[in-house]
């Protein structure tokens, strides 16, 4: 590990079912004149904003609403939720829903102290203010934007996802109720539960791994790994719910002060060129990727296979990382995750956008985190490979 290490994570994480409807508390300690609620129009469908609202209104707290943000979101969105929160005032901001409103909540936040547009802020520790102090609410037991450091917003002009490191992205609060997820369809649970997993996966083996960041991510690996099957097959059943929510904050906590690697790096070229599902795109590169990865560092992939509960007594560290890599891939088979050629993802226009998305992933930053660190060519025949 290096000689020093950072670990920042939200100064109130309140986990638990019930915890959502600690908002309007949180919001008055906070001191907040009124809340901007920012979310997306499925979770405004589903009455969970709604419930929010209830909430901070028992507490005596005034909101008002932006209920559009998309998946990925983009400046568009956040130039949109800023231009609410300065016309009504807001001093919080409130993130209900996955890690895309949640991401738009902290963008928002940021830039309602900071001058320019969030592209200014691209990449590592360039924020220079504190923003509106943020709650975030999680819907999906996936992104664990709730607990991290880190947004990803669309660049319209650009044609790419960008990625933004700051401690200044940090909510104040995270409210982290596992009964918001008991309706997520069976593919998002699969896809977001994917994303948690490869959060304490990248975690791991980061090359900015370090003790704390260690003992969360094998934990998240732990509880992902023995309750996904479950929560994918038995939408209802509650402890695994809890399971993954809990495995999805630490994953959070990991990724956030350790840094994700090859396969986010990739993901998001992906995302921004044809649409997937940020969890989606990580999943479906998840056979491909750790098995380039896992002959770099057998000894961490062997602690990955024990989290996860495979018996490898007796193998060698190799023989041990190759079991870990199987049992990843057959995760992705058992929980039905499609082949990017299965996602109405052309040959051609695969073949078309390769260079582009491995130039983007190299300058995202991830790749470099990475035990194995990939050339343009390596990355373009892993995409084909994930094909």
């Amino acid at each position: 590990m290096a000689a020093l290490a950072r670990f920042n994570t939200p100064p109130q994480v309140i986990i638990g079912a019930g915890a959502s409807d600690l908002v309007g508390e949180e919001s008055k300690r906070l001191k907040a004149r009124r809340v901007l609620l920012v979310t997306e129009p499925g979770i405004a469908r589903m009455g969970v904003a709604d419930q929010v609202l209830r909430a901070l209104s028992k507490a005596g707290v005034a909101a008002v609403t932006y209920d559009k943000v998309q998946p990925d979101p983009t400046d568009a969105n956040v130039a949109e939720g800023l231009e609410i929160l300065r016309r009504e005032d807001c001093t919080v901001v409130v993130g209900v829903g996955g890690g895309s409103p949640i991401d738009a909540a902290k963008a928002i936040a940021v830039m309602s102290a900071n001058p320019g547009a969030i592209a200014d802020y691209m990449g590592y520790h360039k924020v220079p203010n504190s923003g509106a102090p943020v709650i975030a609410i999680p819907t999906t037991a996936g992104t664990g934007s709730e607990v991290t450091k880190v947004v990803v917003i669309g660049d319209t002009k650009r044609g790419v996802k960008m990625m933004c490191l700051d401690l200044h992205f940090l909510p104040a609060v995270a409210l982290v109720d596992y009964k918001l997820t008991m309706s997520m369809p069976q593919a998002l649970t699969a896809n977001v539960g994917l994303d948690s997993l490869v959060h304490g996966v990248e975690a791991y083996i980061s090359r900015k791994a370090n003790p704390l960041t260690d003992v969360l991510a094998l934990a998240a690996i732990r509880q992902i790994a023995a309750n996904i099957r479950t929560a994918w097959a038995e939408p209802g059943n509650e402890s695994a719910r809890e399971a993954m929510m809990l495995g999805a904050t630490m994953g959070g906590m990991a990724f956030s002060n350790a840094s994700v690697a090859l396969i986010h790096g990739m993901s998001r070229p992906l995302g921004a060129v044809f649409h997937l599902h940020h969890g989606l795109s990580n999943a479906v590169l998840i056979p491909a990727v750790m098995s380039y990865n896992a002959p770099a560092c057998g000894e961490r992939f062997a602690d990955i296979a024990r989290a996860m509960g495979l018996d490898v007594a007796g193998l060698s560290a190799a023989q041990a990382a190759q079991r870990a890599v199987a049992a990843l891939a057959k995760l992705n088979a058992d929980l039905q995750v499609p082949r990017l050629r299965d996602c109405n993802i052309p040959r051609d226009a695969l073949e078309k956008a390769l260079p582009k998305m491995a130039a983007d992933a190299i300058a995202s930053g991830s790749p470099a985190n990475n035990p194995r660190v990939p050339s343009p060519e390596e990355i373009i025949e892993l995409y084909r490979q994930a094909y």
